[in-house]
C-alpha cells in the first residue's frame, strides 16, 4: 500500500512540473467563461432558424475537451503525432444546416486551443474582437438584433387535392402568405407557405380553417425571426 502511495504522490509530483495547477484551473475558467459568453451571443444574435439555444449547449463541453486535448498533447511531439493520425480517420457528421454554425464551432475550439495552450489573454482578446466585429457588422447591415415574432413558414399536409382551398385558408387570416413548396402524393399534397401574422388569434383561427377543410390536415408552424417579406 505504501509503494502505491508513493507511485502516485510521485504521478502527481511529475504532473505538476508538466502542467502547473494554478494555471491550469485558471485556464479551465476563463475557457468555461468565453464559451459561455460565445454561447449566449449566438442564441441572442445568431441567424439560424431554429434550435439556438440547444446548438450552443454544445459550445462549453466543445471548448473543455479541446482544451483538455492541448493539455495532453502539449508536451509531447509524439503525442500530437499520434492524436493527428488519429483524427483522419474520424469524419464530422454533425448536421450543419448554416454556414454561421461553423464559425461559432471553429471559435469555441480555438478558445480550447488559446487555453489549453497557457494562453487565456489571447483567448479573451481573440474573443471579444470576433464578437465584436460580428455585432457591428450586423448593425451596419441594418440586419435585426431581435427577434420579429409575425413571420414564419406553415406547412400543412393534407388529403385534399384543391391547393386554392388551403391557399384561401390562410390568406383570409395573414397579412402576407407566399406558397414556397408543393409535392404531391397519392393521398393528398404537403405545402410550404412563408406567412406574416400579427397575433397568436391569427395562427389559431387560421389553424381552425384548415382543419375544418379536412380531419386529416396536419399543420406544423415554424418561427423564422429574420425572414424578409
Amino acid at each position: 500500500m505504501q509503494d502505491f502511495l508513493n507511485h502516485l504522490w510521485g504521478y502527481f509530483i511529475n504532473l505538476s512540473d508538466i502542467i502547473h495547477p494554478l494555471s491550469f484551473v485558471i485556464n479551465l475558467i476563463v475557457c468555461t467563461l468565453l464559451a459561455m459568453f460565445v454561447a449566449k451571443f449566438y442564441v441572442y444574435y445568431g441567424n439560424a432558424v431554429l434550435n439556438r439555444a440547444r446548438f450552443a449547449s454544445n459550445f462549453v463541453p466543445l471548448a473543455l475537451t479541446t482544451m483538455s486535448i492541448m493539455v495532453i498533447v502539449k508536451p509531447s511531439v509524439a503525442l500530437s503525432l499520434g492524436l493527428v493520425g488519429a483524427l483522419s480517420i474520424v469524419r464530422f457528421r454533425a448536421a450543419i444546416k448554416d454556414p454561421e454554425e461553423l464559425t461559432y464551432l471553429f471559435l469555441t475550439i480555438g478558445v480550447g486551443l488559446a487555453t489549453g495552450a497557457d494562453q487565456p489573454l489571447i483567448a479573451i482578446i481573440v474573443v471579444c474582437f470576433i464578437l465584436l466585429f460580428l455585432y457591428l457588422s450586423k448593425k451596419m447591415g441594418n440586419q435585426p438584433s431581435f427577434k420579429q415574432e409575425d413571420r414564419f413558414y406553415v406547412n400543412v399536409t393534407t388529403d385534399l387535392s384543391d391547393v386554392v382551398k388551403v391557399h384561401d385558408a390562410l390568406k383570409n387570416h395573414f397579412n402576407f402568405i407566399e406558397l414556397k413548396r408543393l409535392d404531391t402524393f397519392e393521398t393528398g399534397l404537403d405545402l410550404s407557405f412563408i406567412c406574416k401574422g400579427s397575433t397568436i388569434q391569427k395562427i389559431q383561427d387560421a389553424k381552425e380553417s384548415l382543419t375544418s377543410l379536412s380531419s386529416a390536415t396536419k399543420i406544423s408552424i415554424i418561427d423564422q425571426p429574420d425572414l424578409i417579406v
